[in-house]
């Protein structure tokens, strides 16, 4: 990951954490429920998830109470804005979004001295079976103060009201209980600390619960997508509820997905882009096996790419040129068809989210298809890091300098 680190493409945005900020992170930590840590140095992101502490408790979810209650913390103001860098929902940073909205000033006064737990409440104690996911809808984003900073505001305003009343200024032990407050909250009366919950509407999304499942509802059938094959298992018992159920590998869920304008691919558009190139490339790096000139060299120079592509075998080279020799071909007949000549997964790979969808939409139904066929690393990078982290591994030096490279040439 050194490469991307220096490149300033892995978690470049993590807010480092150190002296009272731990001590407060780790109150938030048991007013949550949670252990608290015993790092001294961290960083969080955006919702104050830390790698470091994932990867110490080897739990990435430990701010979870079970799939179905997640929660937040909020140490610093320089959270907002910041990645969410492994979402439980693809709608956490735009929940922390409203959260800074709503409350920007408020949160920028009370990290001062203090910090704030997020209760993420969709009305759901438990989930029991993936079908529950179907009940996400309103999310009620909950505000708690560690050391319950709002209730000693309380108690200094019942005081003071105390001390004011008739002649009790004169009372020298109410002096002290002041005095005691003000030394060890300072004074309160003048700051805002108590936060009303605020609501979040979801709509379409994708959250890791069961596995990861995309739930699509804002179409003309709703389309559960899963992941996990266990979970999916189960979801296709169901009967109870009108909606569609399909496994991320199903090729009839491209189909689907087609028919109901969700997405699209006109390859005589396509194989004029970019991504087309990209997508390519990458192919022809999965079919060289031994090379005698760096990968990055073949990838960026057209004579090198020439070559290497005309030393694989001729399956191969239908696999990488698939959709060149069907373009060409079609001009000559329509008898082909896209399944004779076209790589599946290169077809899958080179499909887009339909003209008429909401921007929002789009961006999720990029990160399915991205997981669908997972061979455009730059748009791998964009939708789904996570994932992109964990193919980077698998990847040799020479294509990591490439992808790098291609990353850093469009950001």
């Amino acid at each position: 990951m050194q490469k991307l680190k220096t490149a300033n493409l892995y978690r470049s945005e993590l807010i480092p954490i150190s002296g009272k900020l731990v001590e407060r992170y780790n109150e938030c930590l048991k007013t949550l429920g949670f252990k608290p840590t015993d790092l001294t140095k961290f960083s969080i992101d955006g919702i104050g998830w830390s790698p470091e502490i994932a990867e110490k408790r080897n739990n990435v979810n430990y701010l979870n109470h079970g799939d179905a209650n997640p929660h937040g913390i909020i140490v610093s103001p320089k959270q907002k804005g910041k990645p969410v860098y492994i979402p439980f929902h693809t709608f956490d940073r735009n929940m922390m979004l409203h959260v800074f909205k709503t409350y920007g000033q408020q949160i920028s006064d009370i990290t001062r001295d203090s910090a704030i737990c997020l209760d993420f409440d969709q009305d759901i104690d438990a989930f029991y079976d993936p079908m529950d996911i179907l009940k996400y809808k309103d999310v009620t984003i909950g505000f708690r103060l560690i050391n319950d900073l709002d209730k000693v505001q309380q108690q200094q305003k019942e005081l003071i009201d105390l001390f004011n009343h008739e002649s009790n200024f004169i009372d020298e032990a109410l002096h002290q209980k002041l005095l005691d407050s003000s030394k060890a909250h300072g004074d309160l009366r003048g700051r805002v600390l108590s936060l009303e919950p605020i609501a979040f509407r979801t709509d379409s999304f994708y959250t890791r619960a069961f596995g990861g499942v995309y739930v699509l509802r804002d179409f003309i059938t709703p389309i559960l997508v899963f992941e996990s094959e266990e979970s999916h298992k189960t979801a296709i018992k169901d009967v109870a509820h009108d909606v569609l159920i399909y496994h991320i590998d199903e090729p009839e869920l491209m189909a689907k997905l087609k028919d109901h304008l969700i997405i699209d691919c006109d390859l005589e558009k396509v194989v004029n882009t970019k991504r087309y190139d990209r997508i390519k490339k990458f192919m022809l790096y999965q079919e060289l096996k031994e090379t005698e000139h760096p990968i990055n060299d073949i990838l960026h120079e057209k004579v090198l790419f020439r070559r290497y592509l005309n030393k694989i075998d001729v399956d191969a080279l239908k696999r990488v040129n698939g959709v060149e020799i069907y373009l060409e071909r079609l001009e000559r007949s329509n008898a082909f068809k896209i399944r004779d000549l076209v790589d599946q997964s290169m077809y899958f790979a080179l499909h887009y989210p339909h003209s008429s969808l909401e921007a929002r939409h789009q961006d999720l139904i990029w990160r399915l298809l991205i997981n669908v066929s997972p061979k455009d690393v730059l748009f791998l990078y964009w939708y789904d890091k996570e994932q992109f982290y964990k193919r980077y591994e698998s990847w040799s030096d020479s294509f990591r300098d490439w992808v790098i490279e291609t990353i850093r040439n469009n950001i």
